[in-house]
């Protein structure tokens, strides 16, 4: 290679402000030395096959031999899928065990049903667990068919309907609790009785659709359902929070409370 001066060359005086510099090229036409190395070792070829010679599937050169697959790979690899098997199974009992949709979100459609057909049938009985339960999902399904149909007949209600209800419900809560002694009063419990109890108002509600009921026919049947729904609450109410030979005492007011809904549904 061509030799450059050293650091030092390139001062002419030492580093001072004023110092000039020296940038000699190097002469063109100089031959250059370059150094060689003699490689005598001997060319080998890669051999592709060694990486392959521990595997029990691999036979000679490299090809896959089923004959070479041994007992013990074989039964690592039933292991292996007998845990998969297990851990599969394991998942899916898992999803069996989850209780259904509606249990999760407190809806019961036995208890619904049963509660239904003892506010149809006051004379029936009926478990004293199921009517403390607090079920919303039927007296919420009964106050919009009953706020629905009187939109049908030109009537929205839907507000008066909450009201007098979250009223109604406030007030036998009190009174129920100053009453019973033998059990424990819920508010859950009272609004699920009273919603529940609203179904034969729904059905005064249709006849007001087909017929008028504002004449003497009108106070007639609202009266049966009037006392139809006094009827059902005070025995659902007695059951529920075991009030025995005080049936009548809630019934009065059960049947104020159901006025109320008659006077909306007729007026």
């Amino acid at each position: 290679m061509a030799q450059f001066g050293g650091p030092n060359d390139f001062y002419a005086s030492g580093p001072s402000a004023d110092a000039s510099y020296n940038f000699d090229m190097p002469e063109f036409g100089q031959e250059l030395n370059f150094q060689t190395f003699d490689n005598t070792q001997p060319t080998v070829p890669p051999n592709y096959d060694a990486t392959y010679n521990n595997s029990p599937t691999q036979g000679l050169g490299g090809f896959y031999d089923p004959t070479a697959y041994t007992d013990t790979s074989f039964a690592q690899d039933k292991s292996f899928k007998q845990t998969s098997a297990t851990s599969g199974a394991a998942s899916g009992n898992a999803f069996e065990d989850e209780p259904p949709l509606l249990e999760e979100l407190g809806i019961n459609p036995n208890h619904i049903f049963q509660k239904t057909l003892a506010v149809l049938n006051p004379l029936r009985g009926t478990d004293q667990q199921i009517l403390q339960d607090t079920d919303m999902a039927g007296p919420l399904v009964f106050c919009l068919t009953l706020g629905g149909i009187l939109l049908l007949s030109g009537k929205v209600t839907f507000s008066y309907i909450y009201g007098i209800g979250v009223m109604g419900c406030i007030f036998f809560y009190c009174l129920l609790s100053l009453m019973v002694t033998r059990s424990q009063v819920t508010f859950g419990a009272v609004a699920s009785v009273l919603g529940y109890c609203l179904l034969p108002m729904v059905v005064l509600s249709g006849i007001n659709i087909l017929i008028t009921i504002q004449g003497t026919l009108g106070l007639i049947v609202s009266g049966i359902a009037i006392f139809w729904c006094a009827i059902s609450a005070s025995k659902l109410f007695a059951t529920a929070f075991s009030m025995d030979h005080q049936q009548l005492l809630i019934a009065y007011p059960c049947a104020m409370l159901y006025g109320g809904f008659a006077l909306i549904t007729i007026y």
